[in-house]
């Protein structure tokens, strides 16, 4: 924002009070009440004016208090942020960022526990992008905000309160590429957000019962990094994939067949998928539990796979 004066945020409370989870803490009183703009309750508003905002030059950064509330905005964002740039012959150009908390909390009910990733790869013209650590939060956010495409970029819940130092100098990530996270030689483990953080306590797990897992943050939703993917797989000639996303129509089954179309040659194995249940995630700690992939189930998978 310091050095470019036409990106600004809109939402919910991301002014004085700083945003819900305190992403947008003192941007207020640097930048004024103009570039960082409290809205009303209602997520189609100031969506819609985020869009026409892009339309008109500037680089909006739209904060959905929760990501779930977004579906209240899901006609701007598919038939406004998506299709603008084709549908006006190329004549606007809609630079904007949505942004948010998602994911399953500590008990926040079903509500405040969407994942909503399926929901919004299914849209033309939207890039996705997911962080997980805050060096690449930081990195992901410039390059969404310098992107000139629509990217909706997804922050995990229970990811707020990790630390990390940060380098001083400037970085930018690429929105298209994926992470190496832990390089092996026996199975290709894909994930992204929360999930990198129990497949990486699966991991030590996994080795102690000599096993040599490749694990790779997916990082971009939409579109696939198949080159990182690719190059693993033909390595590992095993996938398992792990998210935090339905299993019905979600991130993995849209993963699991970019993998048998491109490298079905590759793979000694089936491809596994561990995803969460098609439930709405119960209040009760639990059962909640039970709702999403635990580094057990990682482990009992990574044997199934290499037998």
């Amino acid at each position: 924002m310091k050095a470019d004066p036409t990106v600004c945020v809109f939402g919910e409370d991301v002014g004085h009070y700083g945003g819900s989870y305190k992403v947008t803490k003192g941007l207020a009183e640097m930048f004024g009440d103009l570039r960082v703009l409290d809205t009303p309750i209602a997520e189609n508003s100031f969506t819609g004016m985020g869009v026409g905002a892009a339309m008109k030059g500037l680089r909006p950064v739209v904060e959905g208090m929760n990501m779930g509330f977004l579906l209240l905005a899901y006609n701007q964002i598919s038939n406004n942020c998506g299709m603008l740039h084709y549908t006006s012959g190329g004549q606007f150009k809609i630079p904007i960022v949505i942004r948010g908390p998602g994911g399953v909390g500590r008990q926040l009910g079903a509500e405040h526990s969407q994942r909503l990733e399926s929901y919004f790869q299914s849209i033309p013209g939207l890039q996705m992008a997911a962080c997980s650590t805050p060096y690449n939060a930081k990195g992901l956010m410039k390059a969404a905000i310098r992107s000139e495409n629509p990217v909706v970029l997804f922050e995990h819940v229970l990811l707020y309160n990790l630390k990390e130092k940060i380098p001083d100098e400037e970085y930018v990530l690429c929105l298209e590429e994926a992470e190496m996270v832990r390089p092996g030689e026996h199975v290709t483990i894909l994930t992204y957000s929360r999930m990198r953080y129990h497949v990486m306590q699966a991991a030590k797990t996994l080795v102690n019962k000599g096993y040599d897992p490749e694990v790779i943050d997916i990082r971009s939703l939409k579109p696939f990094d198949l080159h990182t993917i690719g190059n693993s797989i033909k390595k590992t000639h095993r996938v398992l994939i792990v998210e935090e996303c339905m299993r019905t129509g979600g991130i993995g089954a849209s993963l699991r067949s970019a993998i048998i179309d491109n490298f079905w040659d590759y793979l000694d194995a089936p491809i596994m998928c561990l995803s969460s249940q098609d439930v709405p995630t119960p209040y009760a700690a639990p059962l909640e539990d039970a709702t999403v992939v635990q580094p057990a189930q990682i482990v009992a998978a990574v044997e199934q796979i290499c037998q």
